[in-house]
Order: C-alpha cells, then structure tokens, then sequence
C-alpha cells in the first residue's frame, strides 16, 4: 500500500535544477550588503510567541490571524512571520548593541504566515533582510534605501518604483490617530469586524486594511504628512535631499503605513506592477523605538526585508540573466573494476582542488556510460579500460568541440587536466571579463 504524502499547502520545492536561481539573488544580495559594511547573523527558526506579540502589533493581521504558534508544555513558540523582531532581540541578548555603533546585519530566512497561497505570497517564504542599530541621521536612511536599490539594480530588475512616506514620531502620531478615529467614527458602519476593533486600538492599521470596502472608506482619510511634529518633517525633507544626491528617484506615497507597528518615521517600497496584486518586492523603514519596546535601551534602528519568491517573479518576467548552474568538469568512463579503481583515485585528489569530477556507480556500459555524461553536461571526459591502464595514457576529450588531448595518467594528469579546463574557461569569457581578469 503506497501513500500518497504531497508537500503542505503554501509551500515549494526548490529543484536542483532551479537552485542556481536563488544562489543568484542571495551572491548579489549578500555582496552588496557586505560592501556596505554589513555583516551576515543567523537567528532560530522560531521565538517565545509574546517577541512578535510585543513588537508586530497585538492589532495586527499577522498576529492577528497569520501566526502559526504551538504550545511546548508551558511556553508559547511561534514560527517567525518576519526577521526583525527576532534579529532585534539576538542583538540585544548577544550585547551587540554594546559594541560600535551602528551595528549592521543582514540575514537570509524563511518566514510563515498563514495566508491564502497565490503567486508571490505562500505560507513559508523566503527573505533577505537587514538592520541597521544606532543612527537617528537620515542619512542612514537613505544609506539603506541606496544599498536596497543597488541590489534590485544588480539583478537587472527594470521598472521598479520607489515609494516614500513619513509616519512620524509617537507625538505627532497621537495627534493623527486622533484625526483618523474623528474621520472613522462617522463612517465605522461600513468598516469590517476588524478593523472596528483597530478603531479603538490603532487606528492607523484601517489604511493597511485589504478589504475593497474599507479601502473606499479609508480613501479621503486624512493625511499623516499633515500631522507631522517639526523634528519629523526635517527629517523626511533631508532624507529626499539625500535621495535626491544619490540620484535615486522617488514618489512620496501618504498611504504607505506599513503592516508592523513597530515602525516609526520613514516607510518605504520598492514596487512593481509586473507580477499582479503582490507588487512590492522590498519594504521597509525606521523603527526607533523598538530596541527600547523589547527591553533595551532607546536605540534608533532601520531596515528592510525583501521577498525572494517575488525577486524571483520579477526576474522571470523581465528575462534577467542568472549564475550559470555548476555542471561536472571531468567525467571518466570506466571498464572494468581496475579501470573504477583508477577513475576513483582520480577523482578523489581532482575534487581536493575544487574540481566537479565523477564515475559510474551504476555499472552501465560504456556507451551508457558516455550518455549519461553528455546529458548531465560533462565538460571534459575521460575513458579508462585495460588498455589505457596498459600503456599509462588517455585521451581527455572537450565535449564541446569533440577535440581531444592525449595525456599521462599519472600524478601530472591533475596540471594537465587544469591547463585545458583553464584555457577553455578563458575562452569562454567575452573581452571585458578578460579585461576584468588582468
């Protein structure tokens, strides 16, 4: 009796083949993080339940509705739904903000969020993230917002729209949920049960509502860059100063809001209207008081998060160039258990050095054997058998080109090998990568 097991719903395989496409995104995104001066950090799967509680939002849909949280005899664990709140908190008990500041990492993750699965959102994805912890300037966010640009700009993404907004500062939050509950009340009749209960509590989370019906409602509501304390719009207007140096151009969108709590300050997206509904492939922004929310002292703090699933997607639709999959340098096609021996031997002290090299183990013949290679895209091939363990010699064949070089097979077949696999790969580069080589 067989039975049928199927992955869950929400979540994907990543097939050797498709791999090379995530390396792609992951080698740029974590170079150009690093030339930044950021450094990588990798935090547990999942947290006491009341982290995300405490520092998401009670108020909000991820801990609201999205959570997947399990009880372990007397404690609450949740799978993450996001990676700042657990990166915050490895920070804090690791005594990182301790050190110089501003502290810079980055992290690459999977996340869980019970959601209905479509294109671009499933229940377990993947992001690359970064926080910075210690600078109020808003330089720092522009230097964030430049090093999210440099990696969409590094994968070849077109058409890719930057969104800015302030939400300012607790103080002059106050005055605008007060504003947004005055503006709400009178039209609470057409809001849905839950955003009636945002009402009381966060006003501000009915803008990030995706209900059809309250976005209508919401659409005249008023603005938070009218509600701006002066500390807050100063920073906003240098902020696209500095965008503006950098050359980065940008939108300012008052309805951006963002769907975590913790944010403060700058928000911002990058979108694209390429894949459908779930445009935005990076979001982000300040969250000054979130050190000091989860026990800290009050530090200042920035970052974003990117979705690697919609990267992906983009890069699809656009035709944007990948790392060209690692595929076998030297196959060695065998006859006979002395001829294994040898191949083996080989084998083992190529690999020492680097090199992608492989036998049969599936006792084929030895025209099998040399379909088998070519369908795994073998560079070079090899064949051994009686006679070649005879006369100490073989011929290493280009499967490309079908040339062959005849060599020793001995302790010089490893330079031998290097000096063909060099040349050909020289070969293979275009002018300017041999210009970049020099």
């Amino acid at each position: 009796m067989s039975i049928n097991v199927k992955r869950p719903n929400g979540t994907e395989d990543i097939l050797p083949k498709d791999v090379h496409r995530w390396h792609t995104v992951e080698k740029i995104a974590r170079d150009t993080a690093e030339s930044f001066g950021f450094s990588e950090i990798r935090i547990p799967t999942f947290e006491n339940t009341e982290l995300f509680q405490r520092s998401v939002g009670e108020t909000t849909d991820v801990v609201q509705k999205e959570m997947y949280t399990v009880m372990a005899k007397e404690t609450k664990f949740t799978l993450r739904p996001e990676g700042t709140a657990g990166t915050i908190r490895a920070m804090l008990q690791n005594g990182l903000l301790n050190e110089a500041l501003p502290q810079r990492v980055f992290y690459i993750l999977s996340c869980f969020r019970h959601e209905r699965p479509q294109a671009g959102r499933l229940r377990e994805f993947h992001q690359f993230g970064l926080e910075m912890a210690g600078s109020a300037s808003p330089s720092a966010d522009a230097e964030v917002i430049s090093l999210a640009k440099s990696i969409l700009d590094r994968l070849g993404l077109k058409n890719i729209e930057l969104y800015i907004n302030s939400i300012g500062c607790p103080v002059c939050r106050a005055k605008y949920h007060e504003a947004l509950r005055s503006y709400f009340e009178n039209r609470k009749d057409k809001l849905c049960d839950t955003c009636l209960e945002r009402l009381g509590k966060n006003p501000m989370r009915i803008l990030d509502c995706k209900s059809p019906v309250c976005q209508e409602v919401a659409k005249d509501a008023p603005v938070i860059l009218d509600y701006l304390c002066e500390e807050c719009s100063e920073h906003f207007d240098k902020l696209k100063k500095y965008l503006g140096n950098f050359g980065i151009d940008y939108k300012v969108n008052p309805k951006i809001v963002r769907g975590l709590d913790y944010y403060t300050k700058t928000v911002f997206e990058f979108v694209t209207t390429e894949i459908g509904a779930q445009g935005t492939v990076c979001g982000g922004g300040r969250y000054d008081g979130l050190i000091e929310q989860l026990g800290g002292q009050k530090v200042p703090a920035l970052g974003f998060a990117m979705g690697i699933e919609r990267l992906l997607l983009v890069m699809d639709k656009q035709n944007c160039e990948y790392l060209t999959p690692r595929k076998c340098d030297i196959y060695f096609a065998t006859m006979g258990d002395n001829a294994l021996e040898k191949a083996m031997d080989i084998s083992h002290k190529l690999r020492e050095y680097g090199y992608r090299a492989e036998f049969d183990l599936m006792g084929r013949g030895i025209k099998a054997q040399m379909k088998y290679a070519n369908k795994i895209g073998a560079m070079f091939t090899v064949v051994i058998g009686d006679n070649e363990l005879e006369t100490g010699k073989v011929k290493i064949k280009d499967m490309e080109t079908g040339s062959e070089v005849e060599t020793d097979l001995d302790d010089t077949f490893r330079m031998n090998f290097e000096s063909l696999y060099f040349n050909k790969m020289m070969n293979n580069l275009d002018d300017e990568e041999k210009f970049d080589l020099k």
